[in-house]
């Protein structure tokens, strides 16, 4: 169990050009935080459509994060969980996603870009904006 999960955003940052970012993003991928396989997929959907990265770079970029952070795989359970916490907050479907993988991972703290900061989700995960 990690005490922290990470959305892909912060994990996008880890690979900007935006150095202040980077250096966050870096700092909080050196505490062994959690992920889900889904992280993965929407980074390499964002470095193939977005920053225009090769496949083999993008591999090897996620090779190194996958060192860095413990990927939670995708279930049932976190999909239907998911489905009922965008229900109940209002979130968009991949976020309540994220959300519920963080959940099931047991972690206190999500750290994310995209959600409200400071919101308390079952009265046991934090999401909090790196960034703010």
């Amino acid at each position: 169990m990690s005490a922290s999960f990470l959305d892909t955003n912060v994990v996008v940052y880890a690979a900007s050009s935006d150095q202040a970012k980077v250096r966050i993003a870096r700092q909080l991928l050196d505490g062994r935080p959690s992920i889900s396989v889904q992280v993965l997929n929407e980074f390499a959907s964002v470095a193939r459509s977005k920053l225009r990265w090769p496949l083999p770079r993008i591999e090897s970029f996620l090779e190194g994060i996958k060192g860095l952070a413990e990927v939670h795989p995708l279930t049932l359970a976190i999909h239907e969980r998911g489905l009922r916490l965008a229900e109940r907050y209002q979130f968009h479907l991949y976020d309540a996603m994220i959300v519920a993988a963080a959940l099931e991972a047991e972690s206190d703290t999500l750290y994310s870009e995209d959600m409200q900061h400071g919101l308390m989700i079952e009265d046991r995960l934090t999401i909090l904006n790196p960034f703010a």
